[in-house]
């Protein structure tokens, strides 16, 4: 954290459910990014997205993860849903939970923002399917 404290208990299981879903590679690669000027930024996602939100225990991450993927396209944030749709080999969501999840964008928030998302799913399964062939980290 920026300053003398030490890590608050949300912090802390926020981190850690942060790497159960992202994976140490790319937790260790955004927290190794941080710079004075963000790290405030980072500390409050990681309390708060990943402390508060993801680690409730009222449904499971899997299901997190689909609504995650859901909102994300809906609102077009690319990387965002490419990270996420990555981030399902932790989570438990399938590609037919990924593609009920863009079926609702379609109908919900329109077939362009449906459109864009299976493309960037797309390529993404495909990207991992072939890590997996070869052997390589899906982090």
């Amino acid at each position: 954290m920026a300053d003398a404290r030490s890590p608050s208990d949300r912090y802390r299981q926020g981190m850690a459910t942060r790497r159960s879903v992202l994976g140490d590679a790319h937790v260790d690669r955004a927290s190794s990014a941080a710079t004075e000027f963000d790290q405030p930024f980072q500390e409050m996602i990681t309390e708060g997205a990943w402390g508060t939100v993801w680690s409730r225990p009222t449904i499971s991450k899997r299901e997190r993860s689909m609504i995650t993927i859901a909102l994300l396209a809906a609102l077009g944030h690319d990387e965002e849903v490419a990270m996420h749709v990555r981030a399902t080999v932790n989570t438990g969501a399938s590609r037919e939970d990924i593609c009920e999840s863009l079926l609702h964008v379609a109908i919900y928030a329109g077939v362009p923002a449906a459109n864009r998302a299976f493309k960037i799913a797309k390529q993404v399964l495909d990207d991992l399917g072939a890590e997996r062939s070869a052997g390589g980290s899906h982090d």
